[in-house]
């Protein structure tokens, strides 16, 4: 019972793990990026480095904030498209609450 509790654990893990779709947006217009991310909800995007040469970069892209982890929130992003060089998209990300202070209370 153990190991079919066990092997049913690891199935689930590996499910999860193919869930969230891969797509270059450099072969995508920037319609069909927001498009792509909309339908499924969340997506990972891979593309080029236009500072660094040979440097691949990826994050994961969400429609909305029910995609994030707990105590994360949904922050505007760009990434390039085969359109345009800046394509809106949105990441998760832990708020900054220390720089938030910062500037709220310790202006001149």
């Amino acid at each position: 019972m153990k190991t079919i509790l066990l092997a049913a654990c690891f199935l689930l893990l590996a499910a999860e793990a193919q869930a969230v779709s891969r797509y270059d947006p450099t072969r995508m217009s920037c319609d069909r990026v927001q498009a792509t991310i909309a339908r499924q909800g969340a997506v990972i995007l891979r593309y080029q480095s236009t500072r660094v040469p040979g440097l691949p970069l990826y994050d994961r892209y969400v429609r909305d904030e029910r995609f994030c982890n707990a105590g994360e929130v949904r922050a505007r992003a760009y990434v390039p498209s085969a359109d345009t060089r800046s394509c809106m998209v949105y990441v998760c990300k832990r708020p900054d609450f220390e720089r938030r202070f910062r500037r709220r209370f310790l202006q001149d």
